[in-house]
This record gives structure tokens, sequence and C-alpha cells, in this order.
């Protein structure tokens, strides 16, 4: 019950602040809309231990979407492969969202990308 609450609380997050969302037609469309997402959801980051904003965060996924972007076929790859772990430590980005609080970056990116995808149906 826990999983669904905290999954809830993300989904209504992000549907309240996501503005109107164009509709993607490629994965690197896709990947682009969620890393706008990123951007303007307020939210911090923590990669290996240090707090960023979220306009650090996006300049870090674009980032790591340039030199990865062989490894990112679909926006669930681009999620799993590049944006929810430290490719050096290898740990787990968390974000922290004032409205829901903190969450795997994995799971944050995930129910963005149902949120977008939703919206886009």
């Amino acid at each position: 019950m826990k999983i669904f609450t905290a999954s809830y609380c993300i989904l209504l997050s992000l549907f309240v602040l996501s503005g109107p969302l164009e509709a993607a037609e490629s994965s690197d469309q896709e990947i682009q809309l969620l890393i706008q997402a990123v951007g303007t959801s307020g939210c911090d980051f923590i990669r290996n231990g240090k707090r960023h904003d979220s306009q650090a965060a996006v300049e870090h996924m674009q980032l790591k979407y340039k030199r990865g972007k062989r490894y990112a076929t679909s926006a669930e790859n681009f999620i799993d492969r590049l944006a929810s772990k430290s490719s050096f430590s290898g740990k787990p980005y968390l974000i922290v969202c004032q409205d829901s609080g903190e969450h795997t970056a994995s799971d944050w990116l995930h129910a963005a990308l149902q949120v977008q995808r939703a919206k886009n149906s």
C-alpha cells in the first residue's frame, strides 16, 4: 500500500507540475520531454551524495544523453541505463520534491514517462 501511495503522489505531482506537453513522435522526443519535465519540476536531485537543483540535473542528463545516446534506444533505456544512477559509483540518483518527498530517479522518471504518455494518447 505504501508503494502505491508513493507512486500515486509522484503521478499526481507530475500532473500538477507539468504543463501541456507536445506529442512525442520518437524516442528522442520522449527523452527530451522527460528532461524538460525534470527542469520544470522544481525538485532537487542527489547525485553521489551531493544535492543539485533541477536545472543542474537537466544539464547533467543532457550531457549523459549526448555521450551515451547509443545506449538509449528508448525512453525506458534512457532512464534505466543513463538517468538513474552514477556511471562512476553505481549509486542510484535520488529526487527530492517538496510535495511528494524522496524517490529514486528511476521511479520518478518512469512515473513521469507514464504521465507524458497518458497526456499524449
